[in-house]
């Protein structure tokens, strides 16, 4: 049986791994240009969306809800990573 420990634990690893990783893109790979402001957004937008998903699956509600509303974060999530990034919606703080 998975403890609420092992699972918060899951849940803020792979924010973790994913600002590892680009930390040492960022040193090795070619065309990878991350400022520490880019970091530091990043590192809030994945550890704030780990935070509430953590949340909803620690609440009263059933599996489904769990589901949809840990769906609905981490597609915010994507949509305003890809906004930062590329700006999709031509926002005013639309990327490069």
């Amino acid at each position: 049986m998975i403890t609420k420990k092992q699972t918060s634990s899951f849940i803020f690893a792979v924010p973790a791994l994913l600002m590892l990783a680009a930390f040492f893109a960022n040193l090795y790979a070619e065309g990878w240009n991350w400022s520490p402001s880019d970091f530091l957004v990043a590192g809030i937008l994945l550890f704030g969306a780990a935070f509430f998903v953590l949340l909803v699956l620690s609440s009263g509600r059933s599996l489904s809800s769990k589901l949809i509303i840990s769906m609905i974060i981490l597609l915010a999530l994507a949509l305003i990573w890809i906004e930062l990034a590329v700006g999709i919606f031509a926002s005013p703080f639309a990327g490069s």
